[in-house]
């Protein structure tokens, strides 16, 4: 039944999960059809925008690895295939239902307000059930270890709530999807940090401000030329290349806003009717709708910070002591890796950059690590990219939640008792701290 459910695909599941979640708020039918249809209408429409800039990037990011002459030999399958290799696990066949007790039990506790109706990316807590799974050869830790990354999401999604929702546009919304809510605390400590240094304090330029400031100069359009164009020489494209990928980016920087706005739009009556039905039978308690971190990156800043990351990326993973990895498949979605940070920055151009340069080296490292238990994960898939004795690993695997808590429970029954307790204690803080404001 799940393999069935998995294997419709975010752009029909999606819709179907905001038809019913609209006619349970007690939206009228049709309305409730509408909103769901152009949810999943904004996912096919940003689908095929990820598409084109995988299509269109991959070949430049190919020759760019040429010439900065990598030679790395732990390939980056990208998150698709890693999507695939986690549901096909023991834990990922079970990780569905046991996640959604787990989100409906914080529920009715009141330790979140989030209810994360985007089961596709459970796949991110069976990655991290499984590999502490292989570390400690325990199914029942691998199973802790995941119901302990989804707890922990489920509070990161409600912590930084208010700011997605002010990124967003949308009331009532959240993230806990398993690779953008891990972020969150470190993107945290850096605002924090950011906060101390003179120049940067108090300062907010997104690509709106600069627009504002230098006009055209700002415009996600001029943007996105230039993008493409340092693209080009970078992969030392002639003027047919370059001009196609100039105007490929620029098209990327259009075309992703557009289709998130799509999404929104349908996710406001949904939202509105949420808002209705607590207000009526839970005397106003606030429940968020937990979403996939790509309802955030209609904001400038993320694509314009996560297509400048494609060639440091490929810098940093030439000359990054311990790194493995040949960042490939990722590459092209990279912002999906810093959406959070522009959520916690407020856009600011200069914080994401950085942050985004920080968070990926994490990422390059972890992944690493990762690779030989993900590579024996693919194996007992069946997967066909995992064979002739080649390692394989996933930008997208290099989770600080999935590693931090493989790592403590890597040392026994010790280590678990420590994982549990220390996520039990964030939910338990963040929970008394939402009572306290």
């Amino acid at each position: 039944m799940f393999d069935y459910i998995l294997s419709l695909g975010g752009t029909v599941f999606v819709p179907i999960i905001m038809i019913l979640i609209g006619l349970i708020f007690r939206i009228p039918v049709l309305q409730a059809v509408k909103a769901g249809v152009t949810v999943g209408v904004g996912f096919v429409g940003m689908g095929l925008v990820i598409v084109m800039a995988i299509d269109s990037l991959n070949p430049p990011i190919k020759i760019m690895i040429e010439r900065f002459g990598l030679n790395l030999h732990v390939l980056d399958v990208g998150a698709g295939p890693a999507s695939g290799v986690g549901y096909a696990t023991a834990i990922g066949a079970i990780i569905i239902p046991v996640i959604f007790l787990l989100n409906i039990g914080m529920l009715l506790t009141r330790l979140t307000k989030t209810m994360n109706v985007d089961i596709y990316n459970y796949w991110h807590f069976a990655i991290t059930g499984t590999v502490t799974q292989l570390m400690t050869g325990s199914m029942i830790y691998g199973v802790l270890a995941a119901i302990c990354h989804a707890a922990l999401s489920l509070k990161m999604a409600d912590w930084s709530a208010r700011r997605v929702q002010s990124i967003v546009g949308l009331e009532g919304i959240s993230i806990p999807q398993g690779y953008g809510s891990s972020s969150v605390p470190l993107f945290v400590l850096l605002d924090t940090l950011y906060d101390k240094i003179p120049f940067m304090k108090g300062r907010n330029i997104d690509a709106s401000e600069l627009q504002k400031r230098y006009g055209m100069v700002g415009d996600p359009v001029i943007i996105g030329v230039v993008l493409g164009l340092l693209f080009g020489l970078a992969a030392g494209e002639g003027f047919k290349g370059t001009a196609t990928l100039m105007i490929t980016v620029a098209a990327i920087m259009v075309l992703f806003p557009r289709m998130i706005r799509l999404i929104v739009e349908g996710l406001l009556p949904i939202s509105d009717g949420a808002r209705q039905f607590f207000q009526k039978h839970f005397h106003g308690r606030e429940v968020y709708i937990g979403l996939d971190s790509a309802v955030t990156l209609g904001h400038p800043t993320t694509i314009a910070v996560g297509l400048l990351l494609i060639p440091i990326m490929l810098v940093f993973a030439s000359i990054l002591p311990g790194n493995k990895v040949l960042p490939l498949a990722d590459l092209p979605v990279a912002p999906f890796f810093i959406c959070m940070a522009t959520v916690i920055h407020r856009g600011d151009l200069l914080r994401t950059l950085i942050s985004g340069v920080i968070v990926m080296v994490t990422v390059l490292l972890i992944a690493t690590q990762f690779a030989p238990y993900f590579t024996e994960m693919a194996l007992k898939g069946g997967f066909s990219f995992a064979q002739d004795g080649a390692q394989i690993s996933a930008l997208s695997v290099g989770n600080m939640f999935g590693w931090s808590i493989a790592e403590i429970m890597s040392l026994g029954a010790i280590g678990v008792v420590v994982a549990v307790g220390l996520s039990a204690t964030v939910v338990l803080i963040l929970r008394k701290r939402e009572l306290s404001e």
